[in-house]
């Protein structure tokens, strides 16, 4: 059951559409912090950025940086640590808003 609906009766498409999945493995593009997360939701305002960077775990290290949700990560987030790599990843899922997410070895 899925907000009150059997997922054996919903269609793959519709169930497609309510799941984020996170992988282990990080794509970051060389780009913004606020960019990288925004990919979650394209349309996304600085606050729903700084929201979901907050539930993430990631605001702490991020609001560290020099120029914050500005700062420009290198290829494959630069000289991040993999563990805040991981963070904007779930950030990013978080960023979708959708009633399933799933984590490829969070605790990893």
């Amino acid at each position: 059951m899925l907000d009150g609906e059997d997922i054996g009766a919903m269609d793959i498409e519709g169930l497609r559409n309510m799941t984020t999945y996170v992988f282990q493995e990080h794509y970051l593009l060389a780009d913004t912090i606020a960019n990288n997360i925004r990919l979650g939701k394209p349309d996304a305002t600085d606050e729903e950025i700084r929201n979901v960077a907050e539930a993430s775990g990631a605001a702490e290290f991020i609001e560290r940086l020099p120029d914050g949700y500005q700062t420009v990560l290198g290829r494959d987030g630069g000289k991040l640590s993999v563990g805040q790599k991981q963070r904007l990843s779930i950030a990013r899922g978080l960023m979708r808003d959708t009633p399933i997410l799933i984590l490829d070895e969070p605790t990893a």
